[in-house]
């Protein structure tokens, strides 16, 4: 599979609450992963359950990227020269937002799909 997606899954039915749950996962991260992983009839479906919990490591991820590219920011705004610089990376904390839409959009057309790295670290750990 070298579209780093996986199809659908083999065992059960995917139905329309399955992919919006999904979806929202990625949209409203982490909160609606928290949520699906707690409410026991939503943890319980294989396809909430991948996706949510792929949602939150994407957010963890998000939210580290975001970090290190304020402390680049400020670093390169406290020199003359890298003030422009610093201008110009902080848009860039909001840009896996855009890549969360994918995401939710992939979710809700029933994809599993893999997240590179991520959704590797995740299967070796035996969370999805």
């Amino acid at each position: 599979m070298t579209d780093g997606t996986m199809g659908t899954a083999p065992s059960g039915e995917i139905t329309d609450q399955d992919k919006l749950w999904a979806a929202l996962s990625y949209v409203f991260a982490p909160l609606v992963g928290i949520i699906v992983l707690l409410m026991e009839e939503n943890k319980n479906r294989p396809f909430q359950k991948y996706h949510a919990i792929q949602s939150l490591a994407f957010a963890v991820a998000w939210v580290v990227f975001a970090g290190l590219l304020c402390i680049l920011s400020f670093i390169l705004g406290l020199t003359g020269i890298g003030a422009v610089l610093s201008v110009c990376l902080t848009p860039l904390a909001f840009a896996p937002f855009l890549i969360a839409l994918y995401f939710a959009y992939q979710a809700y057309q029933g994809q599993y799909f893999e997240v590179p790295v991520m959704t590797d670290f995740l299967k070796q750990q035996g969370w999805i």
